[in-house]
């Protein structure tokens, strides 16, 4: 499998991925977590597991999700708070409410809701 590797500020490290990865989900979509009462929108992937090695230890071992397959960062929330999560491609299923994320940080990568999803500030996009 061709592969090649990229600077993961989160890791503090290069992270080995492979050059094509299968990402379920994509910037924009909403998801909710498949056993945690969260949906957030996406805002970024890693092709692999590509954040540091004291956050995966903190994950119950029997819990732990694969390092090989995509990992995406959510503007999420619950009933209490808005965050910013990071969860693993088996841990998510598509959201089916069509309703918006209510994060008070979506202004600044979002520009408006359209359904089901979020389309991207034009600025970041390249």
């Amino acid at each position: 499998m061709d592969r090649a590797d990229f600077y993961s500020s989160h890791a503090g490290r290069r992270v080995d991925a492979p050059r094509r990865s299968r990402a379920r989900f994509a910037i924009g979509d909403i998801v909710r977590h498949r056993s945690h009462d969260f949906r957030g929108v996406v805002f970024d992937i890693d092709p692999v597991y590509a954040n540091s090695e004291e956050w995966y230890e903190q994950i119950p071992e029997g819990q732990r999700p694969r390092r090989d397959q995509p990992f995406y960062h959510l503007l999420a929330e619950n009933d209490e708070s808005s965050y910013v999560a990071y969860v693993s491609q088996q841990n998510l299923l598509m959201d089916l409410a069509s309703e918006p994320i209510d994060h008070p940080q979506i202004g600044q990568l979002f520009e408006d809701f359209q359904g089901s999803r979020y389309r991207l500030r034009r600025s970041l996009t390249h």
